[in-house]
């Protein structure tokens, strides 16, 4: 029954002096050419990550509250483009390329919603050609103001107004 103890011990001072810094134990002096303090410079390391970082907040990775009509809109006026990639955290969608109805080019869109607010400054449309051509600012701003639209529309609806 003791030995087990002791084993037990000796682990988990193992297993927490292994969640201690990284010291050079060195004794040979080497002076620093910036004069500053080495282990002063290791510990304001932006690149330096320990196991505490884990329950860090700060460093987490950031969500952003996305405008469910805003979000409900986008994918509405581009339901004609197959949708690849939904990420409703971070407010980006991402579809593969596709004609619109009554249209001859081929085009696909990246759609961010990076505010809550049912605004224009919260929506953001990149589209691109599949031919390599560049896309009009015009063609840009109008597929904006039709999802701007939609979502003050199905706002509209939803509050019943």
């Amino acid at each position: 029954m003791r030995l087990p103890t002791i084993l037990g011990m000796i682990l988990l001072t193992a297993a927490l002096s292994a969640c201690g810094q990284n010291r050079n134990t060195s004794t040979t002096y080497s002076p620093n050419l910036a004069g500053g303090n080495s282990d002063e410079q290791e510990l304001n390391d932006p690149e330096r990550t320990t196991i505490w970082d884990i329950f860090d907040r700060s460093t987490a990775e950031q969500t952003t509250n996305v405008n469910r009509y805003l979000w409900a809109a986008s994918l509405d006026v581009l339901s004609f483009l197959p949708v690849q990639e939904v990420d409703p955290f971070t407010g980006v969608i991402v579809t593969g390329y596709g004609t619109p109805p009554g249209g001859g080019r081929s085009y696909r869109a990246t759609v961010h919603i990076s505010d809550p607010a049912l605004a224009a400054r919260s929506l953001s449309v990149a589209l691109q050609s599949s031919g390599g051509a560049p896309v009009s600012a015009a063609t840009s701003r109008a597929v904006e103001d039709a999802i701007l639209s939609r979502a003050r529309q199905l706002r509209i609806a939803d509050n019943k107004f």
